[in-house]
């Protein structure tokens, strides 16, 4: 497994059938394990999806229908010795079974080589229509964004401006299906949103602060509401932000690297929001939870399993368990699950 780029969290997704697949970029393709039955614990071994010329880095994405949207980065030499990127994607259907071929997406340079290949790495959202989107950090340190519409046919890149960006693009998506971007720039956090479904992004206001790039995230936390997660550039601790709020609070004392994973579920009873992060000291994953919006109520991180790679990454599997899920410093795959009692207790963790 090469991790030799920007890390990556949501690589972990249950299919149609319930079953949980893991993903991961390779060398020329994708990695892939996947239960041999809905909530494990056995996985197959893990077989390659081959993605000839793609970069070491893969944005996922799923709609309401299951679909996996795999989304990534390619580049190759071009007959006049100048390399050509393209973002491209492809899609799988059904767990464990073959996918299509890599569909090319170009970027928002199509005549300019040299432009293109200072393109970002990809981000990636399915709207409500089952619609795939597509956003990378452009030349000028603004960001592009491509969309697909619901016959399947693809609208030309769109400039939505803004300049000093650096990492990745963080793409999410409302309950209402509504979509909102992030990029992070050196003193604050850039922003853009829709009103309304089908309408262009608007510039909406700056986030005053500033996060550590490749670490946005966001999870629906209530009603049509979307918290935005990431590590702050300085000390690495984790940062939340809602439009509500005036200013990010921080939480808990743990400095951690990459992406943070979220996931809201029930927790005896209690709605709530769990993170994981890489430890920045230990390099080892790290789990915390909380009541959802209720920053205030304090966070505690606790370190789990041995040292990793990238970014862990967290679901629900057939059972309605929690399963976090991380890559070890020899490429293995590791597992935990939550025990079967209350609280938020995890199994040993294993390797797939």
């Amino acid at each position: 497994m090469d991790t030799s780029l920007a890390a990556t969290t949501g690589w972990l997704l249950r299919g149609k059938d319930g079953r949980l697949t893991a993903y991961a970029p390779a060398a020329e393709g994708v990695l892939r394990w996947t239960e041999t039955r809905p909530g494990g614990p056995e996985w197959s071994a893990p077989d390659l999806i081959p993605a000839p010329g793609i970069l070491p880095y893969l944005c996922l994405a799923q709609g309401a229908d299951g679909y996996v949207h795999m989304v990534g980065l390619r580049r190759k030499r071009l007959a006049d010795g100048r390399t050509g990127t393209d973002v491209v994607y492809a899609l799988q259907y059904q767990s464990g079974l073959a996918i299509r071929d890599w569909y090319p997406l170009g970027s928002p340079y199509p005549n300019d080589p040299a432009l293109a290949e200072k393109i970002g790495l990809p981000s990636a959202v399915v709207d409500a229509e089952g619609s795939l989107h597509v956003f990378v950090r452009n030349a000028g340190g603004g960001v592009c964004g491509r969309s697909q519409v619901p016959s399947g046919k693809w609208n030309k890149w769109a400039d939505f401006k803004g300049s000093g960006a650096s990492g990745t693009v963080s793409a999410s998506v409302t309950a209402d299906g509504l979509m909102e971007l992030l990029a992070p720039a050196a003193d604050h956090i850039m922003r853009w949103e829709q009103r309304e479904a089908g309408v262009k992004f608007e510039r909406a206001d700056d986030i005053p602060a500033s996060a550590a790039p490749d670490s946005l995230t966001a999870e629906r936390t209530g009603g049509n509401r979307l918290t935005h997660f990431w590590h702050d550039a300085g000390d690495r601790t984790v940062r939340a932000w809602r439009e509500s709020d005036d200013t990010p609070s921080e939480l808990g004392n743990g400095a951690g690297t990459g992406p943070v994973a979220l996931l809201r579920t029930p927790v005896d009873g209690y709605d709530c929001t769990i993170l994981a992060h890489r430890d920045a000291e230990t390099g080892r994953p790290a789990l915390a939870a909380y009541p959802s919006e209720e920053e205030s109520s304090g966070v505690s991180w606790t370190l789990t399993g041995e040292p990793c790679v990238g970014a862990p990454a967290l679901a629900i599997d057939a059972r309605g368990r929690v399963v976090m899920a991380a890559f070890g410093t020899d490429g293995t795959l590791r597992v935990t699950r939550q025990k079967d009692e209350s609280g938020l207790a995890l199994e040993a963790w294993t390797r797939a």
